[in-house]
């Protein structure tokens, strides 16, 4: 099979503006991946899978990936207005000094497709696509229209991640009920404290839900109070 630097030259060379960016990995496997420009992923796709040579006609796996925002601190010189008194006088000359700034690296979400080659048994080949950030532009095209392995995966995805995936044929949650909130496998995901199920032997479960059932009935309690008047306010004695 091809390098993962063959293969991006021939992606780029059948889809002109692709904006394929090879993604190294350092680990043992060197199991490098490639990062798509989601406006061109579609086309890509395509051509992985009907290129006579690569023929990655499978799709084994697609999972989500959550990158929270970063701190970061950099070393940065700047220069800057020093006065110095010498011999008695005030000089004024300008030095260029290193400061630590931090600044805020936005977070995004990611999803991750692993390829295989039935025809040519040859793979993987790891592809990769990244939203915008993890708010309000979380839109990737879907790859299931390419791969029909993906449909379910995507919604998995979509699910438990927030994905949006463009052009699925029947994006809805998979595992989650449709009213269910939140994505539980966000990294700042809460775990809710009103578990309904049947306690277990988590002590932690049981605590929190114990928590919960007597933040209810004091709320409920204090609902309930009438000031001044007490229950008997209620029939107007």
């Amino acid at each position: 099979m091809k390098t993962i630097e063959e293969i991006k030259a021939a992606i780029e060379a059948a889809v002109p503006g692709a904006g394929v960016e090879v993604v190294p990995n350092a680990s043992p496997s060197g199991q490098h991946s490639l990062r798509l420009e989601p406006s061109h992923a579609f086309e890509v796709a395509k051509f992985l899978r009907d290129d006579a040579e690569l023929a990655l006609d499978f799709l084994s796996n697609a999972t989500g990936v959550d990158w929270p925002d970063k701190e970061v601190t950099e070393k940065v010189k700047v220069k800057r207005l020093v006065t110095k008194t010498v011999d008695g006088v005030e000089q004024s000359a300008e030095e260029t000094v290193e400061e630590s700034r931090k600044r805020v690296e936005p977070g995004c979400l990611e999803v991750v497709y692993h390829l295989f080659s039935m025809a040519k048994k040859h793979g993987p080949v790891v592809l990769r696509m990244k939203t915008v950030n993890r708010t309000d532009n979380v839109e990737l095209p879907s790859l299931t229209p390419v791969w029909r392995s993906a449909e379910l995966q995507e919604r998995e995805i979509f699910d438990l991640f927030g994905i949006v995936f463009t052009g699925h044929p029947d994006l809805r949650r998979l595992l989650m009920w449709d009213a269910f909130k939140d994505h539980p496998m966000r990294r700042d995901y809460v775990d809710p404290d009103d578990y309904e199920y049947e306690p277990t032997a988590h002590e932690q479960v049981l605590a929190r839900a114990a928590a919960h059932t007597a933040g209810e009935q004091i709320a409920g309690a204090s609902a309930g109070a009438i000031p001044g008047g007490g229950q008997e306010g209620i029939g107007g004695k």
